[in-house]
């Protein structure tokens, strides 16, 4: 676990040939075999490109040797993790912004989110990119970590292909709204854990960007159900306490209006926060890779107990 993300600290995201890249890729053909209108077509492509990978994972793991278990553990948990590029996009974001350089900014947000950036001015661009850090925190750190302490290498493979399907169909869109309904609902239940585990971590590191932790956790525990989705509220709120700033209101996404809940009793998000933001991020996730290394280590110990016994 340890090495994983270790290995994500050092190497990041490659530019090219990403597993999780060549996965989508591979599904989006599945998708194409299987689409229909209907939940059901919805719910076997679910089983298809999810749960197929966790059986191969499942069987991958049994049949390599037990020394090399943590290597190939390593290994996916590196292509998995994404803390490193998501924490380097958001300084790259402030840096941007701070400079007043709004056109780069407006054209660097997709990197980060596929809100619309036309015609956001700095406090707007700036909430932009700290609630995409603080969701993705989640969903690109504490998930991965979780589920593969949880249940090792098919946890890992299984929460990234629910999360990577869910990105691909997950949408209230007319095609998608029920053949990607499955995909949508799954994906909230694999983060509804990492999503509320990011919350609490964010208060408890609070300190590191000079937050206070009960800020962040009486802004989480009030606002974090002030959203469309059930987790990413739970993360942004906690960001907004810790960071001492207000977000949510509203996005648009492809023509599309979405009006969210307040979050957070501060003031505007600026530049110079998205780069806070990106330091809490890594604050969390640095906890919780020393959290999930020792439930994992938990893990393995009682497993190996229970073949003595």
């Amino acid at each position: 676990m340890v090495a994983g993300a270790v290995a994500d600290l050092v190497f990041a995201d490659p530019c090219r040939f990403h597993p999780v890249a060549g996965y989508g890729r591979a599904a989006a053909v599945v998708e194409r075999r299987l689409y229909a209108d209907s939940r059901v077509a919805g719910a076997g492509f679910v089983a298809v490109a999810v749960g197929g990978p966790m059986l191969a994972a499942a069987a991958l793991d049994r049949l390599v040797p037990a020394p090399a278990r943590p290597v190939v553990l390593a290994a996916v948990l590196w292509a998995a993790l994404g803390g490193t590029s998501l924490r380097r996009e958001g300084a790259v974001m402030a840096r941007l912004l701070t400079s007043g350089d709004l056109p780069a900014s407006r054209d660097r947000l997709g990197h980060l989110c596929g809100r619309d950036p036309s015609g956001l001015d700095e406090p707007e661009l700036a909430r932009a990119a700290i609630e995409s850090v603080a969701e993705n925190t989640a969903d690109a750190v504490l998930g991965p970590l979780l589920w593969g302490a949880a249940l090792g290498l098919p946890g890992v493979v299984g929460y990234r292909a629910a999360n990577t399907i869910d990105a691909m169909v997950g949408y209230r869109s007319p095609r998608y709204l029920r053949f990607g309904w499955a995909a949508a609902r799954l994906d909230d239940v694999a983060n509804l854990a990492p999503a509320r585990l990011c919350a609490a971590l964010t208060a408890l590191v609070a300190p590191v960007v000079r937050g206070s932790p009960g800020q962040a956790w009486r802004t989480w525990r009030r606002d974090g159900d002030n959203h469309p989705s059930p987790n990413a509220g739970q993360c942004e709120a906690a960001f907004a306490g810790a960071l001492g700033i207000r977000l949510g209101g509203t996005n648009v996404y492809d023509g599309e209006v979405e009006t969210r809940g307040r979050l957070g009793d501060g003031g505007p998000a600026l530049g110079a926060d998205v780069a806070r933001s990106a330091d809490l991020s890594g604050a969390v996730g640095a906890v919780a890779v020393v959290l999930a290394a020792l439930a994992g280590a938990g893990r393995v110990a009682a497993r190996r107990h229970r073949g003595r016994s």
